[in-house]
């Protein structure tokens, strides 16, 4: 695994958008694996920067979302469609019809996690994934106690991730599933970028990077890939020694 240490949220962001430019760079075709939530705001904000001075292109990048509420539609305020829409796809020059997120309106837990495994395949798989970390250990909604070997699959959110995201919904209609690449699918990515930010990270990314390797903290799996880099600020690596 490779380190990055950054000093505060910016930094971060900045540090993370510099690896994931790199990879576009290199491979103007990427296949890039999203992520959403807050932790990955400013780095899709410094990307739209460097793109709008003429830095980088995505004309030729396919995106694949790493997770979608099930019962949202594309355009609900709160879908991750949405979420990707408004913060980074509508400012880049992206082709719409290469970025992908689940269909969260898909009644069929197999026909869509098939679906979507498929569309992963037919592009060639992933060459870089990025990742937030939760602070169970989560990756994607892969809570504690998921299975390593799962694919897409549909996901039972838990208590504690439904009270955490009734902010975002002003009715308090949270959902209660999503669909979800599973940690197998995560894991078939080439290389994994993995960003973190704040103290109230520090103790999971001790778990998950220094710790055993447990499906109780799902994202310790990393630890068994070839190439991962964390970014990481100083607060969420201050009980990295």
């Amino acid at each position: 695994m490779r380190l990055i240490r950054a000093c505060d949220y910016d930094d971060m962001s900045r540090k993370a958008a510099n690896a994931l430019s790199a990879q576009v760079i290199l491979k103007p075709n990427s296949v890039l694996g999203l992520a959403t939530g807050s932790t990955p705001l400013g780095m899709y904000r410094q990307l739209i920067e460097w793109y709008e001075k003429g830095d980088i292109d995505f004309s030729e990048v396919t995106t694949v979302n790493l997770d979608e509420y099930i019962g949202l539609a594309p355009d609900h305020p709160q879908s991750y469609r949405r979420f990707m829409d408004d913060n980074f796809f509508r400012h880049i020059n992206i082709k719409p019809e290469n970025t992908h997120v689940p269909n969260g309106l898909e009644a069929d837990e197999f026909k869509e996690s098939a679906r979507y495994e498929a569309l992963i395949y037919s592009c060639g798989g992933i060459d870089m994934q990025l990742l937030g970390i939760g602070h169970n250990g989560h990756i994607g909604f892969n809570e504690p106690g998921a299975a390593f070997e799962k694919n897409t699959h549909r996901v039972p959110l838990t208590e504690a991730t439904i009270n955490a995201n009734k902010r975002f919904f002003p009715d308090g209609d949270v959902p209660r599933e999503a669909y979800s690449m599973g940690i197998r699918s995560i894991m078939q990515a080439r290389r994994i970028l993995v960003i973190v930010s704040g103290k109230g990270k520090a103790e999971i990314v001790k778990q998950a990077f220094f710790g055993a390797v447990t499906p109780h903290v799902p994202a310790s799996v990393l630890q068994l890939h070839n190439n991962v880099t964390l970014v990481g600020d100083e607060e969420a690596l201050s009980l990295y020694d």
